[in-house]
């Protein structure tokens, strides 16, 4: 059986689960999260928790287990508290504001980069140089901060760029025969 996909999803109170055929909603406190499940995977909700089931042991089966049961669990957290994810802006000159629920960005190209988020994620700048993602959804949130982020990568020689927060970029040396001459 799947090690994640076998074990129950636990209900906290105050979060309401709805199963009906394949389509699983969850409402929370922080709103209401809807998801259709694959095909051969069930749920059913016993005790105050959601288990997810897979009908045979095949591998394809095997996989969908422990993705549904993921994404079951993500909703439910999303209900709940939901999620944020940092990103840092380093170099000079680098920096980000909000034009409205706009993302306002400077990297040090020609002109400002302007991001605008999708529904339910919502963008904060705390700091110039620093970005946060909120939302309930954890792969819109996610795919918000990789869109971000995308706009300039952090680079190896200098470490300049949109990284994550707490990103580790591996830095190059350079050239190492930097005005000697043979």
């Amino acid at each position: 059986m799947s090690r994640i996909g076998k074990h129950p999803i636990a209900v906290p109170s105050g979060v309401s689960v709805t199963i009906t055929g394949d389509r699983v909603t969850v409402a929370g406190p922080r709103g209401e999260m809807e998801r259709v499940l694959p095909h051969p995977i069930s749920a059913r909700l016993e005790d105050g928790s959601v288990l997810v089931e897979r009908p045979t042991d095949s591998a394809p089966h095997r996989s969908l287990h422990g993705l549904s049961r993921t994404l079951i669990a993500n909703m439910v957290a999303g209900v709940t508290t939901g999620f944020r994810r940092e990103l840092e802006l380093v170099g000079v000159g680098y920096r980000a504001s909000l034009q409205g629920t706009d993302l306002q960005l400077a990297l040090g190209y020609s002109h400002p980069i302007r991001i605008t988020p999708p529904e339910g994620v919502k963008i904060e700048v705390p700091e110039p140089t620093r970005v946060a993602v909120l939302g309930n959804d954890k792969e819109a949130v996610g795919q918000m901060a990789a869109r971000i982020r995308a706009t300039r990568r952090p680079e190896p020689y200098k470490g300049k760029g949109v990284r994550y927060r707490g990103e580790v970029v591996r830095r190059k040396a350079g050239k190492s025969g930097k005005g000697a001459k043979g």
